[in-house]
This record gives structure tokens, sequence and C-alpha cells, in this order.
């Protein structure tokens, strides 16, 4: 769960970048809905630890809220990128739950990541969906010619 919380802290704090450099107002919400999400996760996991007396890692402070037009052109995440990367820390973050669910000697703390695995689904789902939508998914080439052993 440590390690969970250590993830699950970069991620806000990613997320909260991301927010700043995206100029999609569809990216933009779908992060937006995103964070509050992630932040119930921290809170929740940082209760099971501090009951537990496990000290909490260090979190980045929240970062500040900034306007597209501040962030030079070269330093700016392109759209496509936020929305693979975001995508990438959704998978991520399942495969953490399934992890620790699968690893689990206490039913509630398997539930509660059960849960989490739950609504990480559903938003990788409408990631997938934006990125359709978006014409940011790039599917592999197909090969459709077989090579012959002759």
């Amino acid at each position: 769960m440590f390690s969970f919380l250590v993830a699950a802290n970069g991620f806000h704090s990613m997320l909260q970048t991301y927010g700043n450099h995206t100029g999609d107002r569809d990216l933009k919400k779908f992060i937006e809905e995103l964070i509050p999400g992630v932040k119930s996760e921290i809170k929740e996991v940082e209760e099971v630890l501090k009951e537990n007396g496990i000290a909490l890692p260090p979190a980045a402070p929240d970062k500040p809220l900034a306007t597209l037009e501040e962030i030079p052109p070269g330093a700016k995440f392109a759209d496509p990128e936020i929305s693979a990367s975001v995508s990438k820390g959704l998978a991520e973050g399942l495969v953490g739950c399934s992890t620790i669910i699968a690893q689990c000697t206490r039913e509630d703390i398997a539930m509660l990541f059960g849960q989490y695995h739950m609504n990480k689904a559903q938003a990788a789902g409408k990631a997938l969906r934006l990125n359709k939508e978006k014409g940011w998914l790039i599917p592999p080439p197909l090969h459709t010619k077989i090579p012959s052993e002759d």
C-alpha cells in the first residue's frame, strides 16, 4: 500500500501538470474528473497506513494553476502525449490494484482496492473513447502478408 500511495501521489501531481498543459476541452474535463477520485484514494490509503503505524511517503505540493498561454510553446506537452500518458497511468493503476488484491490477506483492503480497480477500469474506458474520438489512438500496422517458408 505504501508503494501504491507513492504512485498515486505521483499520478495526482502529473494530472495537475497536464491539466495546465492541455488545450483540448474534453481532455481537460476528463483530467479534472480524475483528480477527485485520485485524491480520495490517497486520503483513504493514508488513513489505513496511519491506523497501522506506517509513516507516509512524502508527496509533492499541489501544482499552481496556469493558463496554457503562460507555458512556452517548446515546453508544452501536446494533447496526444498527455492523453497517452494519462492512459498509461490508469493502466499502471489497474495492475497495481490487481496486485494488491491478489496478495492481500485482509478482506477490507481487498474490497477497497477492488473499488479502485473498478473506477480505474471505467476511467480507462473513457480514455479509450476520447483517444478514438480525437484520432489520438495509433493502432499498430496490419501485417496481411505472411512470409512463406519457401
